[in-house]
Parts: structure tokens; sequence; C-alpha cells
């Protein structure tokens, strides 16, 4: 991954510096500047209406009872092509458009989502934060039963506790 970022924080500005030289040599430096300023403002103001869209069609998922998870990359997709719009240049001006658009967004997340393993973690959490990366604790040794799992609908947690003395309680004050 290391080399295809090193790739693109070189190749990527090298491209940008001749694509400027190119359309200010045909168009003139005001000209070009100004360009690259509205496909920013353009870009920003079309990022954010997509996004609301966006929003809301997670929110109608969720009230369906569906996981939008695609919804949820399309609104990933979305800030990259904020940042990618607000970026000075061309290429990634035309690039921010491209995922802006809603069809070329739904092909693209959907490839993503083939790619993706989402996992479903419904076993809730377990002690000692393992909640899907192994076993609680407590499932190791079946004389033990799990404080926190409330499968047998008790109020009754075990526990240890130590009983102090209030002298103990004011031995960080004195010197």
């Amino acid at each position: 991954m290391f080399p295809i970022l090193l790739l693109l924080f070189i190749f990527v500005p090298i491209i940008e510096i001749g694509l400027f030289i190119q359309v200010g040599g045909f168009l003139g430096l005001w000209p070009t500047i100004a360009l690259v300023l509205v496909t920013a403002f353009v870009g920003a103001s079309l990022v954010r209406s997509q996004g609301i869209q966006t929003l809301m069609s997670v929110q109608g998922r969720l009230q369906q009872g569906e996981m939008p998870a695609q919804q949820i990359l399309e609104g990933v997709m979305l800030a990259v092509a904020g940042v990618l719009l607000l970026t000075p240049g061309f290429m990634t001006d035309a690039f921010g458009m491209l995922v802006l658009l809603p069809a070329p967004r739904a092909i693209m997340a959907k490839k993503l989502m083939e790619k993706m393993v989402v996992k479903n973690m419904s076993g809730g959490f377990h002690a000692g934060g393992s909640a899907g990366f192994g076993h609680s604790p407590f499932e190791q040794d079946p004389f033990h039963r799990d404080p926190f799992n409330n499968s047998n609908d008790s109020n009754t947690f075990e526990g240890e506790f130590e009983k102090k003395n209030d002298d103990d309680v004011n031995k960080l004050n004195k010197p």
C-alpha cells in the first residue's frame, strides 16, 4: 500500500502541473485560476447536496430495517470526491466529478461491496473487550459464569470486594 501512495504523491502533482501548463497556455493565467476556483466551489456545493441526498437514503433504509451499507460507502466516496474537487487540479477534479455522479458512484460502491467482507458481531460485548476476537475469558472455565452475560435473566453479578480502613483513604494526603 505504501508504494502505491508514494507513487500517487509523486505522479499526481507532476501530471497536474503539466495540465496547468497546457491549460494556462491555451486559456491564460487568470482564466485558468478562475476555472480551478469555480470547479472547487461547484464541487463543494454538489458534494453537499449529494451528501444530504445520501444521508436521507441511509435514514430511509434504516427506517425500513435494512442495512444501508452501500449508502454508507457512497457517503465515504462523496467525502473522497469532495477532497478531490477541493484539491487544485484538473485531473483530480475529473476524478472527483466521476465519483460525484450518482450512477458511476453506485457502480463503484457495488464493486467495492463485492470485495469487502462484513462481519456481524451479534454476540455482544464480552469482558476484556474480546468481542469478535476470540472468546470471553469466562468461556474457558465452565465453573465461572460470565457476569456480563444476561442469558439467565438474573440481576446477580459475581464479584470480589475488599474492605478498606478509613485510615487508608488519607494515606495519599500525608507527607
